[in-house]
């Protein structure tokens, strides 16, 4: 082999190498992150509803991540997000409309985070692709009564992530068969209605996460000032 030759594949071999480790590096200890003293009490009350430790472990979230928060709102989870993947990580914070995280950007925990606006169905620039991890967190129901294309939506997603990237989607869980009937109304979507969409655009489910659900909630009135804590679903899907 010849030696510019062989510097080539000993310089590709090398970013492998690298490229991997960085995949794989050790998980934060995500009690320690969540615990951090410069956080809100506000964030500290969402935690107990959240299981913002599980919820965590379940995502995977590691230092060195390029992450997007989609529908981030006010930033509860991207702060989360961008604790744990570190100064070496990347977190894009996607609203409809800029200002919503104006003030929780002056945080310097939040310094790795890039604001970004754009529609639901074309929510990332782009230029954002080889994303590690998406997350949809609680608002998936709000496009069903929106004017939003979500096979596109979900399509966007998948083309921003890098192959054997993960897919988070969270929200509150409605009876089996209302579909997606309920958003508006009880700002609930069926689970089953869900996987459908996501696998439809090509992604695989790989895990659900149970830390957030509740048998004992009847499904049937609207989330806010519930009776009894809401069942939840939280679903974890790859790009395969």
């Amino acid at each position: 082999m010849k030696t510019g030759l062989r510097r080539i594949v000993m310089a590709v071999l090398i970013g492998a190498v690298l490229a991997g480790c960085a995949a794989h590096a050790p998980a934060p200890d995500y009690e320690a992150l969540v615990a951090s003293p410069d956080r809100s009490g506000a964030d500290r009350t969402n935690d107990v509803r959240r299981k913002a430790v599980q919820f965590l472990a379940f995502m995977d979230v590691r230092p060195g991540m390029a992450v997007a928060d989609i529908s981030a709102g006010g930033g509860y989870t991207t702060e989360l997000l961008a604790r744990a993947v570190g100064d070496t990580g990347r977190v894009y914070a996607h609203n409809t409309s800029s200002g919503r995280l104006a003030e929780r950007l002056k945080k310097s925990a939040m310094k790795n985070v890039v604001e970004v606006t754009g529609p639901f169905d074309d929510p990332l620039p782009p230029d954002v692709r080889n994303l590690d991890l998406v997350t949809f967190n609680f608002n998936y129901h709000d496009t069903t009564y929106m004017a939003v294309d979500r096979a596109r939506m979900n399509r966007a997603i998948f083309d921003a992530l890098k192959p054997g990237g993960h897919y988070i989607v969270a929200d509150h869980s409605a009876l089996p068969g209302t579909g997606v009937s309920v958003g508006k109304t009880l700002h609930r979507i069926e689970e089953a209605a869900v996987r459908r969409e996501v696998e439809a655009a090509g992604f695989r489910l790989v895990a659900e996460g149970g830390f957030l659900r509740n048998p004992g909630d009847p499904r049937t009135a609207p989330v806010a000032n519930p009776n009894q804590p809401n069942d939840e679903f939280v679903l974890k899907f790859v790009k395969p």
